[in-house]
């Protein structure tokens, strides 16, 4: 198993300390578990920043991190070593383990933090917090912060500043180190042979969920998991473009489109590939699939240090706008169509999104209003895709139902860029050639 070493999380945490300055606190809070059904709990995943800064994957625990104290800077606060709860429901690393595992200055446990959290929040100026993405666990912080400043009175100095975290932290999340492109790597492996799997099986007649359990089987087989609910939709669910019933018949002549990808350690792979059900392209899907096609490597040549964000994107709407134009799906000129955003009757959405922890990492698009620069070590999705819904006005019968999107994970590097999905053909061609093997 690839797993980031513990002097990864040190630096991380270091550097964030670095960033906050001396007489700053940071406080950050796992992720609460969340029921599915009456007693049933949905599987738990750990909050992204949390576990970014941690690598701590138990629920009920608290980071602190306090530049300049005496006793220790890192302070994790989590659930004592309990045999009773153990036999029910999985080790915990407690306390001992806390210090040991997870390179905690400091470890308390949970139930105590009322009593010793309010004491660590005391003289220091400012609070670094994510509001509002706990209201349960922010109105817990405010109780606090009031509880020092009823004793001003007394001497006490409560905190008189609240700063986002995310303003320190989202921006050092973008930019992926080694260790982290090792496991984006692997999960992007095993993505692959999960999209490859798919295409040597699927056949007519089988159902869209008959192609997501090949997806959950391989994913779990190499020890990961789904990054994301998968999309597969066949024929014209294909034009849905966060379909997840996956529950049709996959009919012959039809496409079938699918979004999935796999999380492995923590970090998410984000895939599509769209192939014909009997493994032939009729001549209408092909050509369309070709403009797609065309617009993806167009995006792709735009990824290298120094260009904007929005130049893939650009690339793309340019080459799919001047495809829709030859194939009579658009009338006019290509830059008035542009300007016009015509294109987006059958193609709607942006041409990519960073990718990490989370399948929509953080990070900032846009600094003070201008579209971010490139810069290596960021991963991020290119996607172009055309959407032709079965009930388009002005549109031949031909392509009506047909939806098709090509989607791959793209490192920025030093000299360039690196497609981490490469190794899943996305050749008409090779697709063909591999459905019929």
């Amino acid at each position: 198993m690839i797993e980031l070493p513990i002097s990864e999380f040190k630096r991380r945490r270091k550097q964030l300390m670095r960033m906050m300055g001396d007489n700053a606190i940071a406080v950050v809070p796992a992720a609460p578990v969340r029921l599915r059904n009456n007693d049933v709990e949905y599987p738990y995943r750990q909050d992204s920043d949390f576990l970014y800064l941690t690598g701590f994957t138990e629920p009920e625990a608290v980071l602190v991190l306090v530049p300049g104290r005496a006793h220790g800077e890192i302070i994790l606060f989590c659930r004592e070593r309990n045999a009773e709860m153990e036999t029910w429901h999985g080790r915990r690393a407690g306390q001992e383990g806390a210090v040991e595992q997870y390179g905690a200055d400091d470890a308390f446990p949970i139930d105590d933090i009322d009593d010793i959290l309010p004491g660590l929040l005391e003289d220091r100026k400012a609070v670094y917090y994510t509001i509002g993405k706990d209201t349960l666990f922010d109105q817990q912080l405010m109780d606090w912060v009031n509880h020092l400043r009823k004793q001003a009175r007394s001497g006490a100095h409560p905190p008189h500043e609240f700063i986002n975290l995310d303003y320190l932290l989202h921006d050092m999340r973008l930019y992926k180190s080694r260790s982290e492109m090792r496991l984006m790597r692997h999960a992007a492996k095993i993505t692959v042979a999960a999209h490859k799997r798919a295409m040597q099986i699927c056949k007519p007649g089988m159902y869209e969920y008959e192609i997501e359990a090949e997806y959950l089987h391989t994913f779990r087989q190499a020890n990961a998991e789904p990054a994301y609910s998968s999309i597969v939709g066949g024929g014209e669910n294909g034009c849905i473009l966060h379909y997840v019933e996956n529950n049709a018949e996959l009919n012959d002549g039809d496409l079938v489109l699918i979004d999935a990808g796999a999380e492995y350690g923590g970090y998410a792979s984000d895939v599509t590939r769209t192939f014909p059900v009997n493994g032939r392209f009729s001549k209408p899907q092909r050509a369309l699939y070709e403009v797609v096609l065309a617009a993806q490597k167009a995006a792709i040549k735009k990824i290298k240090p120094g260009n904007h964000w929005n130049d893939p994107h650009n690339a793309a709407v340019r080459v799919l706008t001047k495809g829709l134009i030859e194939l009579g799906l658009l009338k006019g000129t290509l830059a008035k169509l542009i300007k016009a955003d015509a294109y987006r009757k059958f193609y709607m959405h942006r041409t990519g999104h960073w990718l990490g922890l989370d399948v929509h990492d953080v990070g900032d698009y846009k600094i003070d209003g201008h579209w971010r620069l490139l810069e290596p070590g960021m991963v991020m999705t290119v996607e172009p895709g055309l959407y032709i819904a079965p009930d388009a006005k002005g549109v031949t019968k031909r392509w009506k139902g047909i939806g098709i999107r090509i989607e791959d994970d793209v490192l920025v590097t030093k000299d360039g860029h690196e497609v981490l999905t490469a190794a899943i053909t996305n050749d008409p061609d090779e697709i063909e050639a591999l459905m019929n093997a």
